[in-house]
């Protein structure tokens, strides 16, 4: 059965996506059966693999209103073996008032990734930058969260707000809940502010703190815009083999 991680922090600008699609496509290289379930209204993560997310028929909006199956609302990602994905756009962030009156709306995701879990290796999905409907509906769905934090002054700021978050999901939604643990992103050796970060977060969360630090990286930050996953756009560049340091760590842990 595959591991379903979701991938929040409802700080923005953390590296959230770029580690959705850049850990799934290290997965992917290594031969692991990956779908990526992008439930974040921006659809970046979409984009970054290359999609035209405006023209796209079923996404996770249909899917979360019952108007496809999943299977309808996947895609095979071209060029990239082994990854499938569920797209989003901006038409999602209309779910949230749609799915008001609706009973157990927070299992809605859990009950249609239910039916294809056993397919995959590993379940990626890309939450929102806020701590709303959809990110309650990835944490339900999840096995466990993965939270990216910045190396920056400000970044512990709201990490109590979404530790609070999986708390509550584990008391009354999904009670098998576990922290994957955190990933430092966006690390710049040059300063020392960057190692003062991580040592403070170690400190202060108690948690799984995983040794691959992604850096700042320029090639990083440019594969997006040419909607490929760094091992594909830029193979040799430290961005690529941060990830791909990453995926062998989050496929070879042994106590979730």
């Amino acid at each position: 059965m595959g591991r379903i991680i979701a991938i929040a922090n409802q700080k923005g600008g953390v590296g959230k996506t770029t580690t959705a699609i850049n850990l799934a496509s290290c997965l992917a290289e290594i031969g692991k059966e990956i779908l990526v379930i992008d439930i974040d209204p921006q659809g970046n993560t979409t984009s970054g693999f290359g999609l035209d997310k405006d023209e796209i028929e079923n996404t996770v909006y249909e899917l979360m209103l019952d108007e496809c199956t999943i299977k309808e609302s996947m895609i095979k990602v071209e060029n990239i073996e082994h990854l499938t994905i569920i797209p989003s756009n901006v038409n999602l962030a209309g779910a949230e008032i749609e799915l008001l009156g609706i009973n157990e709306k927070e299992y809605i995701l859990k009950n249609a990734v239910d039916y294809i879990k056993d397919d995959y290796d590993f379940i990626i999905i890309d939450c929102p930058p806020s701590l709303n409907m959809l990110t309650v509906n990835a944490m339900t769905t999840a096995d466990t969260v993965l939270v990216p934090i910045q190396c920056e002054y400000y970044a512990l700021e709201g990490i109590s707000q979404l530790i609070h978050t999986i708390d509550l999901v584990q008391e009354r939604l999904n009670p098998d809940l576990k922290i994957e643990g955190v990933v430092f992103t966006m690390y710049d050796a040059r300063t020392n502010l960057s190692s003062d970060v991580v040592d403070t977060v170690k400190e202060n969360l108690n948690t799984t703190v995983y040794q691959t630090i992604i850096p700042r990286n320029v090639r990083l930050a440019e594969a997006p815009s040419h909607g490929l996953p760094i091992n594909l756009y830029d193979p040799k560049s430290t961005g690529a083999e941060s990830y791909r340091n990453l995926a062998k760590e989050i496929m070879n842990r042994k106590d979730i």
